[in-house]
Order: structure tokens, then sequence, then C-alpha cells
């Protein structure tokens, strides 16, 4: 068993086997917030902090029996004493989690977090009625927000869902496009259908355009920055020359939305299609933008 789950069992059986699912993702948040590097990652949501991959987690061990369930709760169908085998610093903190957060119920643990961690309220639609004005002041000032027009791109290699979403977030990214030629991937979150799902429940924007892509026979035996450049040599001759109505379209998208970020997978730009696709993008007539890798 993975041992982040371990951690989330670990949580239930201190909480007597069963946690409300806000007040669990809450626990789970300021359990993270003291390790030195967090079992999860957090984005901002619709009850403010909020882990993708820890829900997947919960559903995969629901599917298995481990966990039970409910519209509201999740229950512990394991009596196996999983505190005892966490390693000793995620058991002080669990247990001060406990001491600190143990008698709060869902709704001061929400206007706690939001109040001490204001940038995971910003997208909240229970902050207006918890919260103080001058509370409520904070967690708009917590709200990223630009103003120029630029042209990001972003790979996901190397990064949780929640941290790549949290990059497009804080840069007040409108739209994502996808630029992958098969939009599938082994790592959780970034196949298409979940991708898009989760960055439209959080406000941005999803599309794809595999007609810019490269195709996977086309990158095999990539072992050195030289088999990249030759690969990059024949996007730009053999791809990119036929695309311009693509790249045109990509072009209206980010004057109209001002502020959007192409996608791939590789976290070296230097080894990465979206970097010449940027840059095909930058030599269009009528691109007058700044264009930032993050």
């Amino acid at each position: 068993m993975f041992y982040r789950r371990k951690i989330i069992l670990a949580l239930l059986q201190l909480f007597d086997y069963e946690l409300e699912k806000i007040r669990l993702q809450k626990l789970l948040f300021l359990f993270t917030q003291r390790q030195q590097i967090g079992v999860y990652d957090f984005v901002p949501f619709k009850y403010g902090c909020y882990s993708f991959s820890a829900n997947a987690d919960l559903t995969a061990m629901a599917n298995k029996g481990i966990l039970i369930e409910s519209a509201s709760h999740f229950k512990s169908n394991e009596k196996t004493d999983y505190f005892a085998v966490l390693k000793d610093p995620d058991k002080k903190i669990l247990q001060e989690i406990k001491m600190l957060y143990g008698r709060m119920n869902t709704d001061t643990l929400m206007k706690h977090t939001y109040i001490n961690f204001p940038y995971w309220a910003t997208k909240s639609i229970k902050a207006e009625s918890i919260l103080t004005a001058e509370e409520l002041k904070k967690i708009n000032e917590s709200k990223p927000k630009g103003t120029k027009t630029i042209l990001f791109t972003i790979g996901y290699e190397g990064i949780s869902l929640e941290e790549y979403l949290n990059r497009l977030l804080k840069n007040d990214v409108k739209v994502l496009v996808d630029v992958r030629n098969n939009p599938l991937s082994m790592k959780y979150g970034f196949s298409k259908s979940l991708l898009k799902r989760n960055c439209e429940s959080l406000g941005i924007q999803y599309m794809h355009f595999p007609e810019v892509g490269i195709q996977s026979e086309h990158r095999q035996e990539l072992n050195t920055q030289s088999d990249y450049d030759k690969l990059f040599e024949h996007y730009r001759s053999d791809i990119l020359s036929k695309m311009l109505t693509t790249q045109n379209t990509i072009l209206d998208i980010l004057k109209q939305h001002k502020r959007i970020a192409l996608t791939c997978f590789e976290a070296n730009i230097y080894q990465c299609h979206r970097k010449h696709l940027a840059e095909a993008l930058k030599s269009l007539p009528g691109f007058e933008y700044e264009v930032k890798h993050i």
C-alpha cells in the first residue's frame, strides 16, 4: 500500500475511523502543511483546500473495500494499526492535528483554514457565509489577478496535478491549450477527460489542438539534446509550416482571453515542442505579447 494512503487510514483511525469528507480534506491539508514535503498538494476549490489526488486515493480504497463511502463521509473498514507503521515525524504531526483540531466541526475547521490560508479559499462558495467582511477582504486580496496579455507554456513532468493547477491559477491563466498529439497519460490527472474536468472545475477553460503535436512514433530514441534538436527541426519544417490556420486560431484565443497556456509533458522547455510552437506564434503578424514558461 502507498505510504500516503496509510497516512489517510491513520488519520481516520485517530478520529474513530470515520470523518466527513470536507473535514477529512481540511485535516489532511493541515497535516501536509506541517510536513517538510507534503504527501499531497492542494488547490483552492469550492469548499476551500482540496486534493484531487487524495480524493482519488480515497475512492480507490473505497473500491477495494478498505473504506466505506457515503454521500458525506468516509469510514474505515480496516482495523489494522496504521498509525503504528508511520514514520515518527508523521506520528507526531498527526497527534498535533488531533490535539489542535480534533474538537472542531466542519464549519469551524473550514473557517480556520480560510482565515489562516486565504489563497486556498479563493474559489470557495462558502466564504461569504462564514467570514467577516475583513476576513473576506484578505481572501479577495489573495486572488491572483493578471492584467497583461501573456502566452504561457507549462509542462507537467515531475509535478503533481495540484502543483500544475496552482501554477495556472497563480498566473491567472484563463485557457489551457493542450498541444499533445495524444492526450493520454499514465500520470494521474493528465489524460484529456480528467484534465479538462479539473481545469473547468477551477474556472480554467480547456482546449485541445492535437494537430500541432508530435506523433509518438517520432519521439523514439531521444537520448541527447542533439536528438531533440533534430526532431524539432523536422517539427518546424514539416508540421508547423502546415499549421498556420491552427496557429492563428491559438493567437485569436490569446487576444480574446489575454492569458493562455500551451501545455505538454516535458519539464525542460528545450526538450518540448511547445517552445517551438510558442516561437512560431510569436512570429505571427499581430503578436505583441510576452511569452513566459512556467
